[in-house]
């Protein structure tokens, strides 16, 4: 999870809970972390400059086909096989009521996209039928690691065959033949295909972090519904924070009742979640996190806390020093009592202990301590942990359970059988691997931090570089998307989830060779629909926050400026807008999205005009009619600010917006006239445009490189006498880069 800087992918950025922007642990954790970035860095690079691979097979089948994650191996043949009312399913071989319910599922979304009325019912006619459901074996009582979830997929003009191993690998057939669906004139159909696949990684997990802020059962089973269209297979259920405690206990009342502000879900809950996450195939594994982020369960139970107390519900952001006595025994019995009633209230064979974060403050203060660690020898705080994860790890395995953690539990004297959970990178994740630990990958899929799709997913638990043998390649499990809760609500977490996830998803299924991000992009949009059939917000609730903001509907001039805007990333958004955990999530920066789809295709029209030179006609009117689009939203943003306090704080963006529009047209002007601009005038247009990139109301504009371009590039006219036009266009771009920031 975490540290003192999160590496993800080619940033450094600060720990995910030190909102303060006061860094405490040493520089050898920095120079560590900038030494992977500088890694990542080199491999992201060496990827963009390869050619796209089109692991569809050729590139015309990828490019109309948008299947999410891609398949292991996919043959497209002729044929069609025709989706009409007369549309039915059979099963042969095993069945059983998790089987049923998933083609009921399909069933449903099925109808819904085609307006056809499907029959409810299985035929007893396997010859008849438009799809054939050949399943073995019902597969793992409960979800497991071992879970096989292979299938194959034939579609021929005359039926379509799923055939698969386990009810598990046949749902996830179910969620490709789905995805395959397309229109036309004559209606509906699927085309002829063979598909053959598997997953890469074992374990592909979505962490939701429900202790910062609650959130209710219907947003966890449309997830649990998401995560299994993308074919996504653990649910990490992240459910004690300092800022809340989660989850009712029987033996320790006062953990829920004291520790939640009355927002907890029941054991009656938990097995609904459990059971539902199993009808879909993914597996539920619980986090308790111990020693540190634990000032919830002190509140109610503060004698097997490090210090007095009394506690609170911490209702900030960040890192806290309240952390359980790892010295009294009294502690070990607690834990004992309530790990053996989680164990039977979770099935999942792993539980995660946390484990990181934990500063040791209340540890070097308490007198009771310090004598315990000179008893015993123990030489420091990291050490002292080692011991409490050991006796931990006993009370684990008496209960039938095997530990994961952070990887602040990694210490020389940890058994094989721990899990180790990676926040650092690959090469931690590798070194662990090394000495025989298993382990999943969180580092490069933070979705929190609001980086784009595209970074996500060049992520990869076993990069290129990869210096693993194939014997400890299989000790790399698979990794996780960690969506932490500090500022999301029911509202808007959809959105910070979906749809880049998915593109998560793909990495961790697919083949390691899927890295065409263009084609990513192509798919995302259509699977980013395609979810909302699922019930999910991340679509519907943008217009919703915007008129909220606007207080009418009329949001043109707001979602223009929405669109090429994107909340602050890594943590500072903290750091720019204070807030804690009982405030509202309903600001601009609530409602704007991580990935901007608008920025991304205008940065994609700059290339192309720039690439046409000396000419400057292709997209030339794309880029004009933007760029007013924008000069008339500035202007009208004023008066909308004016009739909604609510947006006071968006004003300097709307101003900006203007400033933004009007250097990009004079730059247009310029380069169409062939007429160079001056130097003087370059130099005050990016002034501007240096300013209207300084964050404002924790958002930032990410358009302002794409401007920089075209200012630069009209003073850099006569530039191209005397050279090529690609070589002019890589000094333009060159030049309009912003400044690296310091190592």
């Amino acid at each position: 999870m975490r540290g003192n800087y999160v590496t993800i992918l080619s940033l450094t950025v600060p720990n995910r809970n030190n909102c303060s922007g006061v860094f405490t642990r040493s520089n050898l954790l920095t120079m560590k972390t900038v030494k992977y970035t500088k890694l990542v860095l080199i491999v992201a690079y060496a990827l963009s400059l390869a050619l796209p691979v089109r692991a569809l097979g050729s590139a015309p089948a990828s490019s109309h086909l948008n299947l999410m994650p891609v398949p292991a191996s996919v043959r497209l043949e002729t044929g069609r096989l025709a989706i009409n009312g007369s549309f039915n399913v059979a099963v042969k071989d095993h069945t059983d009521d998790r089987l049923r319910a998933g083609i009921a599922r399909m069933l449903t979304r099925l109808a819904g996209r085609t307006v056809l009325t499907l029959p409810a019912d299985l035929t007893a006619d396997e010859g008849t039928a438009t799809l054939v459901v050949q399943c073995e074996r019902a597969g793992d009582i409960v979800p497991s690691l071992s879970e096989n979830e292979s299938y194959s997929l034939e579609v021929t003009d005359q039926q379509a065959r799923l055939v698969a191993p386990t009810v598990v690998g046949a749902l996830r057939g179910l969620e490709t033949f789905l995805q395959l669906l397309q229109g036309d004139r004559d209606g509906y159909y699927l085309p002829g295909i063979k598909i053959q696949d598997q997953p890469r990684f074992q374990w592909r997990g979505l962490l939701i972090d429900v202790g910062r802020h609650y959130e209710p059962m219907e947003v966890l089973k449309r997830n649990l519904d998401a995560m299994a269209a993308v074919k996504l297979n653990v649910f990490h259920w992240h459910l004690t924070e300092d800022q809340g405690f989660r989850v009712e206990s029987r033996k320790f009342p006062k953990l829920h009742a004291l520790g939640s502000d009355g927002f907890f879900y029941t054991q009656d809950q938990v097995r609904e979640i459990v059971s539902y996450a199993r009808d879909r195939g993914i597996r539920v594994m619980p986090e308790f996190d111990i020693p540190g982020h634990s000032t919830s369960w002190l509140v109610g139970y503060p004698e097997i806390g490090s210090a007095p107390g009394p506690f609170k519900i911490e209702r900030r952001a960040g890192i806290f020093e309240p952390a359980l006595d790892p010295t009294r025994e009294q502690t070990y019995k607690f834990l004992d009592a309530f790990l053996g009633e989680m164990a039977a209230l979770f099935p999942d064979a792993y539980m995660h202990i946390g484990g990181d974060e934990n500063e040791g403050k209340q540890w070097d203060r308490n007198p009771q301590v310090q004598a315990f660690m000179k008893a015993k020898g123990i030489k420091d705080n990291h050490s002292l942990q080692a011991y409490f994860n050991q006796r931990v790890l006993n009370i684990l395995q008496k209960h039938g359970k095997k530990m994961i953690g952070w990887e602040e539990i990694l210490q020389p004297d940890l058994p094989k059988e721990a899990v180790i959970h990676s926040w650092r990178g690959p090469d931690s994740l590798a070194a662990a691997a090394k000495q025989g630990y298993n382990g999943i990958l969180s580092a490069g899929y933070y979705i929190d931090l609001i980086f784009p799709s595209s970074q996500h997913y060049l992520a990869d638990p076993i990069p290129l570089n990869s210096t693993l043998t194939a014997e400890e390649a299989r000790h790399v499990l698979g990794g996780e998307a960690t969506m932490w809760g500090e500022w999301v609500s029911p509202e808007t977490i959809d959105s910070r989830i979906w749809p880049r996830t998915a593109a998560i998803a793909e990495r961790l299924w697919s083949p390691r060779t899927v890295t065409d991000i263009d084609d990513m992009y192509r798919r995302l949009s259509v699977i980013s629909y395609q979810l909302e059939e699922l019930g999910l917000t991340h679509e519907k609730n943008y217009g919703m926050l915007l008129r909220r903001l606007a207080g009418s509907d009329d949001t043109g001039p707001l979602r223009t400026l929405a669109s090429i805007v994107e909340p602050l990333k890594e943590y500072r958004r903290y750091q720019m807008r204070p807030q804690t955990m009982l405030s509202p999530l309903t600001g601009l920066v609530d409602a704007a999205r991580p990935d901007s789809e608008t920025a991304r295709q205008f940065a994609a029209n700059v290339d192309a005009f720039l690439s046409d030179a000396p000419r400057f006609s292709l997209y030339r009117p794309n880029l004009e009619r933007t760029l007013v689009e924008w000069q008339t939203a500035g202007r009208a943003l004023g008066p909308m600010i004016d009739r909604s306090p609510a947006l006071k704080e968006t004003r300097p963006l709307a101003d900006n917006l203007s400033v933004i529009a009007d250097a990009g047209l004079e730059a247009i002007s310029y380069l169409s006239a062939g007429d160079a601009a001056t130097t003087e005038w370059r130099d005050a247009q990016l002034a501007k445009l240096n300013e209207a990139a300084k964050p404002r109301a924790a958002l930032e504009f990410v358009v302002i490189t794409s401007v920089r371009k075209l200012v630069i590039a009209a003073a850099e006219l006569p530039q191209l006498r005397s050279t090529t036009p690609a070589e002019w266009k890589k000094r333009v771009t060159i030049m309009a880069s912003p400044p690296a920031a310091p190592s």
